[in-house]
């Protein structure tokens, strides 16, 4: 496992982004966006691409299990809950399964917080975010997220498989900062390096 891309570099305390010296990237401080804080275990690239894809389409469940414990080597977040990154109901029923929830559901056992699986819906059947370019992704996902429940004060980890512009996980935050979430931090399988 200490041969997967990115395992033990140094990141971007805010958009978990690899950062060889300081603790926030000068793209956090111009421009912070909505989010407090993103832990990824891991760089997005082979060979983890192949697993993840395998995991979302492949619908080899069994791979949660190794990101699980890729992501429990982190440190256990400040939270009250955690939330899995919602997919739109039409998606979870071709996929048959959400894998952040899969993920969020033995990460929130062991962190010892509660999940909330039906507090946030995604309402808009959005683009797959990998198809799109990278400056057409903000507004594919503006306005798709509801939240149902209350998250009034709360901390809140988003559990997700891969961060890749951040442009989703940005709009789920900005959305639960709106009805009051304290603060949201992400945890994440992967996070896709920038270009260039």
């Amino acid at each position: 496992m200490d041969s997967l891309p990115g395992r033990g570099l140094a990141r971007c305390a805010v958009c978990g982004i690899f950062l060889p010296t300081g603790t926030v990237c000068g793209a956090c401080l111009r421009n912070p966006p909505p989010f407090d804080a993103t832990r990824a275990a891991l760089d997005y690239g082979f060979p983890l691409d192949k697993l993840v894809h395998a995991l979302k389409y492949g619908h080899r469940l069994a791979m949660t299990r190794l990101f699980v414990d890729l992501m429990l080597a982190q440190p256990v977040p400040a939270a009250d809950v955690v939330i899995p990154m919602p997919l739109h109901p039409a998606r979870l029923r071709a996929r048959g399964f959400n894998q952040a929830a899969e993920l969020a559901r033995p990460l929130a056992r062991a962190w010892g917080l509660p999940i909330l699986l039906d507090s946030v819906v995604r309402d808009v059947d959005t683009q797959p975010q990998a198809g799109l370019p990278w400056k057409e992704r903000s507004a594919n996902v503006q306005g798709a997220f509801r939240v149902c429940g209350s998250v009034q004060d709360l901390r809140v980890v988003v559990v997700d498989d891969v961060m890749t512009t951040g442009e989703t996980i940005a709009e789920l935050a900005r959305t639960l900062k709106g009805v009051g979430a304290l603060r949201v931090e992400n945890r994440v399988v992967a996070r896709t390096p920038r270009p260039g």
